[in-house]
């Protein structure tokens, strides 16, 4: 117990130390770019394969379906290989920086965005559809209409995206290198005082994560059950 306490206390007072709050910074940009940008990209994706029955977009749908469940680690070694330095990307020297932290986070969000999208809007049901044909809206209002149909299923594609790019490790160790003070996040720092018995900055880093997922999901869950404006 006493063990703990101990643990608990190094916790509370790492946390006001300086060295946290680069962590936390880079953290916060790091997710919200990646998960902004999987959404701004993943919408119009999801739309269009779901509104549509042709060989490209069921291809499309097996593609985002895959990628839901792709390895982190394998996300990262593709990034890893094309910002190599000898790579098809690799004059833009984005290795283990930030921005590449953000691309491979990218990668890994869209296909869950997308394909939840995608999935809601061929769940619509015929009347629906038929509703909206008969409104004579132009194709971007159309696509609008569709899109305030699936939008519990949208928030919840944010939810399960984010979800994925605050807890991931593999990939952000692997782009990133974990380098302190410019490429380390909270997850990443968990793992590296874990190793180093430093178990009092691990805990202090944990508490925060917990704490930035469940304010994130808190806000989603209340904007998802709230009416949405006529």
């Amino acid at each position: 117990m006493s063990f703990l306490w101990e643990v608990v206390t190094q916790a509370i007072g790492f946390l006001l130390q300086a060295d946290f709050w680069p962590v936390l910074r880079l953290t916060l940009f790091v997710t919200l770019s990646a998960t902004l940008l999987a959404l701004l990209l993943g919408i119009p994706l999801g739309i269009w394969t779901g509104e549509r029955n042709t060989k490209p977009s069921r291809l499309m749908l097996v593609l985002l379906n895959t990628g839901m469940g792709m390895p982190p680690v394998l996300a990262g070694l593709l990034v890893l290989l094309l910002l190599w330095g000898d790579g098809p990307l690799g004059g833009f020297r984005l290795l283990f920086t930030p921005v590449a932290m953000v691309f491979v986070q990218v990668l890994l969000a869209l296909p869950i965005i997308a394909g939840i999208v995608a999935g809601a809007v061929r769940s619509l049901p015929s009347v629906a559809l038929e509703h909206i044909a008969s409104l004579k809206l132009s194709r971007r209002q159309e696509r609008r209409l569709k899109l305030s149909e699936v939008r519990p299923a949208v928030i919840t594609g944010v939810a399960a995206a984010f979800g994925r790019v605050i807890s991931e490790v593999g990939a952000v160790l692997i782009i990133g290198g974990n380098i302190k003070g410019e490429t380390r996040v909270l997850t990443t720092a968990i793992v590296q005082e874990s190793r180093q018995g430093n178990l009092g900055a691990a805990l202090g880093f944990g508490l925060v994560l917990f704490l930035l997922a469940i304010s994130i999901n808190v806000w989603l869950t209340w904007f998802q059950l709230r009416e949405p404006v006529k």
